[in-house]
C-alpha cells in the first residue's frame, strides 16, 4: 500500500534523519569490526519529494586493516551500539583494504519513502 500523503512523509524523514544525529555504518556480513573502523556522523538535505540525500561527503577513516567487500550501508541513532534505522545496498560492492578509504560523495545517500 503506498498511501501516504508527501507531506507526511517529508515529516517522516525529517523526523527520523534530520531532526537527531545519525550515523552511517559499513557492513559485509555484518558491521565491520577493525581497530581503524567507526560510524560517520551524516548531515541530509531537507525533505522534497519524500526523499532526502546527504548534504557533506561521508568519508571513513582510512582503514588499517582488511575492511572486506561492502555489500551493505547503513544508517544507526548512535556512534556504537544503537538501533539500526535504515539500511542499503550500495551500487558497487567495494573491497576496502589496507590503506583503502571508503566514500560516498554528496548526494549519493538517497534515502526515500515509496
Amino acid at each position: 500500500m503506498n498511501n501516504m500523503q508527501m507531506v507526511e512523509k517529508n515529516r517522516v524523514l525529517k523526523e527520523s534523519l534530520i531532526t537527531r544525529q545519525v550515523y552511517c555504518a559499513l557492513e559485509n556480513t555484518e558491521e565491520v569490526k577493525a581497530g581503524s573502523y567507526k560510524r560517520v556522523a551524516v548531515s541530509f538535505t531537507e525533505p522534497s519529494n519524500g526523499q532526502v540525500q546527504n548534504s557533506k561527503d561521508i568519508e571513513f577513516p582510512i582503514a588499517q586493516e582488511d575492511w572486506g567487500n561492502i555489500t551493505k550501508i547503513s544508517l544507526y541513532d548512535a556512534l556504537t551500539d544503537g538501533n539500526k534505522i535504515w539500511e542499503g545496498t550500495p551500487e558497487v560492492v567495494k573491497s576496502i583494504g589496507i590503506a583503502s578509504q571508503y566514500k560516498i560523495p554528496v548526494g549519493y545517500m538517497i534515502v526515500r519513502l515509496r
